[in-house]
């Protein structure tokens, strides 16, 4: 049973998320949660759409409000936080990995790439660093999904 998303009834553009019991089809139609002056959250949401995905963001100043709805704890923060098919996207996932998720259906409450590693999506620089995506459990643990 996946773990869902449940944001505040101020995000009501999250209450069509995928039933807790009930596996719903993939969608391609993500939201992002960012700072409306952020330009990496910006750069990750060309990525996204370069990448096919149907992108709506929603623009705050408060994501700590956004963030602590979703479960997102500091150990797995980053800039961003995103809601697709009722799993959580937090900070630069790579839309691949993204898909990968969507079409494995694992029983996560959704994937991570911590703090802004360099070379990520949106964090686009000629000398990338290794990171890691993480998948993060209903109990907020974490297991390595890729390697970038």
């Amino acid at each position: 049973m996946r773990t869902q998303i449940v944001l505040p009834a101020f995000f009501a553009c999250t209450a069509a998320l995928a039933s807790a019991n009930t596996p719903a089809a993939s969608t391609d139609e993500i939201t992002v949660y960012k700072s409306p002056t952020c330009g990496c959250c910006s750069s990750w949401v060309d990525h996204l759409r370069e990448s096919g995905f149907t992108v709506k963001t929603v623009d705050t100043t408060d994501l700590g409000k956004v963030k602590a709805a979703a479960g997102v704890t500091p150990e797995i923060a980053s800039c961003h936080t995103a809601v697709v098919d009722g799993y959580l996207i937090e900070g630069h996932v790579p839309p691949e990995d993204i898909r990968r998720l969507l079409k494995e259906h694992p029983q996560v409450k959704g994937l991570a790439v911590p703090g802004m590693p360099a070379g990520a999506p949106g964090m686009d620089v000629p000398n990338p660093q290794h990171y890691q995506v993480l998948t993060i459990d209903s109990q907020g643990k974490t297991t390595v999904f890729a390697e970038h």
